[in-house]
């Protein structure tokens, strides 16, 4: 692995720099050689913002030259004001990776402020020319079977927005939320979108068809705090987009403390996923229960529209306590009376459910009360853990 004491040259770009381009050329019976797109199409675009990277690139760009993939590939690269040489470490690996066959597209700008992994994403997508783009981050790996798995899975599902198990690095971290990535069900990446964990396939694994990137749009580009992949992906989703998982580990996906998810909040998070349960899910029930009486099943309550949480008929859990006292109080509601809303145990309560409880945390006792009840997920219940 590189380590931040790799040294390497510093290349000093000026602000928002072309796109440099150069093609592997292909011989003609003649003897000539031609070069751009007219003498190769590219199937696969690897689109690759990039900010102060340096301590990982090589790594990274090891994986890319390591694909199996025997179709055409280009990588297009922006970067966004790095300050630590890590564009020169890409231009240090043009030569190797256009001796395997990977064009290169690099980009930039050295302003005094980067503008944020949306508008990074948009340059590097923009200026590409793939038929497919696989997006890597730079911080990440890509195992050698990646795009060649991830293309043929496109092919047969060129709507959807194709992801694919991941091995997280360290080893360990975050393990609830890796566990959920790599073993929820291929219904449950569209049942589960609402949850805390965000995108059912995560971003760094993203494949898709150009075609349908441009279908769905480009990425928010407000910048610090805004989560861009998590838009983009309700967008899709919106939009009739699929989403499928290939099973094979075919990332290694890194945790450290300068990822820029970091610096999304958690409320901005909630916020967003609350508008999308109710457009999508709410919004066509006619009445509901929320599985949770506790602080979670309540903050989602008062965060509803005042049209939806008159649809709530109850809330359901198993603490004595709460069920005994019976009901729950809208203290910060307008309305007189205060509106008062019953508390019964799960199994005198009735479907359909937005479940509030946290998967994997109970030892199997929530998991196993859910299954007695016979429900089908995506029809009977939702989760919003």
């Amino acid at each position: 692995m590189s380590t931040c004491s790799l040294e390497h040259p510093n290349g000093q770009e000026a602000d928002s720099v072309p796109a440099k381009r150069l093609y592997k050329g292909e011989c003609a019976q003649d003897g000539s050689v031609g070069g751009g797109n007219a003498s190769r199409a590219v199937e696969v675009s690897i689109v690759m913002p990039v900010h102060n990277a340096s301590c990982w690139l090589d790594d990274c760009l090891q994986g890319i030259l390591n694909q199996d993939y025997t179709g055409s590939m280009e990588l297009s690269v922006y970067d966004d004001a790095s300050t630590d040489g890590s564009r020169a470490i890409v231009e240090g690996w043009r030569e190797r990776l256009e001796r395997r066959g990977v064009s290169m597209v690099i980009s930039g700008h050295d302003s005094a402020q980067p503008r944020g992994v949306g508008h990074a994403k948009n340059q590097a997508v923009s200026q590409s020319s793939g038929t497919y783009l696989c997006f890597q981050d730079a911080d990440d790996v890509m195992m050698p079977q990646r795009i060649h798995l991830q293309y043929e899975a496109c092919l047969f599902n060129s709507t959807s927005l194709i992801g694919c198990q991941v091995r997280r690095d360290p080893e360990g971290s975050t393990e609830r939320y890796t566990r959920w990535i790599n073993n929820i069900s291929q219904d449950q990446l569209s049942t589960q979108v609402y949850t805390s964990h965000g995108p059912t396939v995560v971003m760094p694994t993203w494949f898709c068809s150009r075609d349908w990137f441009q279908r769905v749009g480009t990425f928010d580009e407000g910048g610090k705090g805004v989560p861009e992949d998590l838009l983009w992906f309700y967008q899709s989703v919106g939009q009739g987009g699929g989403v499928v998982r290939v099973d094979q580990c075919l990332l290694v996906y890194r945790y450290h403390q300068q990822a820029a998810t970091h610096s999304v909040l958690e409320e901005t998070i909630w916020n967003l996923r609350v508008a999308f349960l109710q457009e999508r899910v709410i919004n066509q029930w006619e009445s509901f229960t929320i599985w949770n009486a506790g602080k979670q099943g309540r903050k989602l309550y008062r965060c509803l529209s005042s049209f939806n949480q008159k649809k709530v008929r109850a809330f359901c859990d198993v603490d004595e306590k709460k069920i005994k006292k019976g009901f729950y109080t809208y203290e910060e509601s307008k309305e007189r009376p205060k509106p008062q809303i019953p508390v019964l145990h799960y199994r005198e309560a009735s479907p359909p459910y937005i479940i509030c409880v946290k998967l994997d945390m109970t030892g199997g006792v929530f998991e196993e009360n859910l299954k007695s009840l016979h429900l089908e997920e995506g029809v009977d219940y939702y989760h919003f853990n």
